[in-house]
């Protein structure tokens, strides 16, 4: 099925506050998925070795577990910006990342971008505080994915929740 999402040039970009409360939404969905994923690797250790055979210190030093959680953020943003173009805090502020011509993300381009939020982040949110001197309103890991961050209007973010 097609994409109908207009060109990404044909619709407004959301600003500072859209963003970080769309951010801040997100977040804390992803802090739920960290505990789950904690959990799923404290119990069965738990059970297994028993509670006093964990040792919380060696584990959090572990290269294997420190991958295995720096994936559930990784997997939560990329999944749901190359598949749907927009994870649930974006959809709650009515946004959606999409390329030049209005289309979603490809896994590449999503990848780019969630390791590019990382550096906008990594620069003391100096990335994230562009879009304030940027024409037009582009963060920089939106201008190194080739990608950008569009409102969707009232009415089709209402027709996209009645379809089925």
């Amino acid at each position: 099925m097609a994409d109908k999402t207009p060109a990404a040039g044909n619709l407004a970009a959301p600003g500072l506050f859209r963003r970080l409360a769309s951010i801040t939404y997100d977040s804390m969905l992803v802090i739920g998925l960290m505990v789950l994923a904690i959990t799923l690797v404290v119990i069965p250790l738990g059970i297994f070795l028993g509670w006093d055979g964990i040792d919380t210190a060696a584990l959090r030093r572990n290269p294997f577990y420190i991958a295995y959680l720096c994936l559930v953020p990784a997997l939560f943003f990329i999944g749901f910006w190359s598949l749907a173009g927009e994870t649930l805090g974006m959809r709650a502020w009515r946004m959606r990342i999409v390329r030049s011509d209005g289309g979603r993300p490809t896994l590449g381009e999503a990848t780019i971008r969630y390791l590019a939020a990382i550096l906008s982040w990594a620069a003391l949110g100096l990335g994230f505080l562009w879009i304030l001197f940027d024409g037009e309103r582009m963060a920089w890991h939106d201008r190194l994915s080739g990608t950008r961050l569009v409102l969707v209007p009232r009415r089709a973010a209402r027709n996209k929740r009645s379809t089925p």
